[in-house]
This record gives C-alpha cells, sequence and structure tokens, in this order.
C-alpha cells in the first residue's frame, strides 16, 4: 500500500481489467486481493498464487520501471524472485536511475531476452515498449472534461467507463 487512494472503487477497477485482458487468452485477472481484510502486500499475492501452481510453472510479475526502481521500498520485496520472474517494461524515455540495491540483483538476476526464462521463478527480464504519447493520468482528465477517449482505451473499458459514469468532473 503505497498508492493514493484511487479516484473508483476497487471492484470498477477490477470490472475495467477483466474488459482491458477480454479476448486475451494468455492474460488473467486475479481478485483475490480485493478480498482480503487487511493491507495487501505483493508478496503475499505471489506467495498464494504460487501454492496454487504445479513445481515448475513459470510466474511474472510484470511491472513498469518507475515501479520496479521502487521495488526497495515494497514490503519484502528481496522475497519476489523466489516466487516469479519480473518482467520490465521500459521505455525509450525511462529516466529513473535504479537505486544500488537493484543495481547489484540487475546484475546477478538480469536476462536479457525475456523467451529465455528458464524455472519457474529468479530471473529479471526487460521488454522495450513504444512509448504512447497519453498517460493514464491524461486519460482520466479527458475524462473528467467530458472529452472522448476511444481509440485511448479498449472499448469494453470505455463502454465500462460511460455506463458507470466513471472518472466525471464533481458537478
Amino acid at each position: 500500500p503505497h498508492r493514493d487512494t484511487p479516484q473508483v472503487a476497487a471492484q470498477d477497477r477490477l470490472a475495467m481489467v477483466q474488459g482491458a485482458v477480454q479476448g486475451v487468452p494468455c492474460l488473467s485477472v486475479d481478485a483475490r486481493e480485493l478480498a482480503r481484510d487487511k493491507p495487501s502486500y505483493t508478496i503475499d499475492t505471489l506467495e498464494s498464487i504460487r501454492a496454487e501452481l504445479a513445481a515448475g510453472d513459470q510466474l511474472f510479475l510484470v511491472l513498469g520501471w518507475d515501479a520496479f526502481c521502487g521495488l526497495p521500498g515494497w514490503h519484502r520485496w528481496e522475497e519476489l524472485l523466489q516466487h516469479c520472474h519480473i518482467l520490465v517494461l521500459q521505455r525509450p524515455d525511462a529516466d529513473v536511475e535504479p537505486p544500488d540495491e537493484l543495481r547489484n540483483l540487475l546484475a546477478a538476476r538480469s536476462e536479457s531476452d525475456p523467451t529465455a526464462l528458464s524455472g519457474p521463478a529468479g530471473n529479471i527480464s526487460f521488454v522495450w515498449q513504444t512509448p504512447l504519447a497519453v498517460s493514464a493520468t491524461q486519460i482520466r482528465q479527458l475524462l473528467a472534461s467530458g472529452k472522448s477517449v476511444r481509440f485511448l482505451v479498449p472499448d469494453a473499458v470505455l463502454a465500462y467507463i460511460e455506463a458507470h459514469e466513471l472518472y466525471r468532473a464533481p458537478n
């Protein structure tokens, strides 16, 4: 719990993520963190998921570069790689430098080719992505000002936002 309180309810965010991955067979949405009656930490979720998988099954935690650089502030972050591989989505324009703790981890656990990751957990790999010209914050601002975000979010997500009147400016 190192993020600000979101603008919309957890169930709405869950529904939007489900809409975003609808029709993508290799992705699934897990809602176990919403059922917890205490703060939810990534390590707890990974331990729970890992306990349900076969011993050799791979598990991936996907993070953006900024979130990855903040890992040393996470609860029990040093244990993450015992349970999963970490895929870091990196943009060419990323300008955050990793802290020393992560530099050492990268030197020991980095794999340049994500398709070469072996075993169920333990490595870090990077996936380069083309930066979009819009951020989630900008999308929320567009919605609050009544402007269209069509083509900026999946159709199912937009339909949900409109049906539930999310991210509108207060009257």
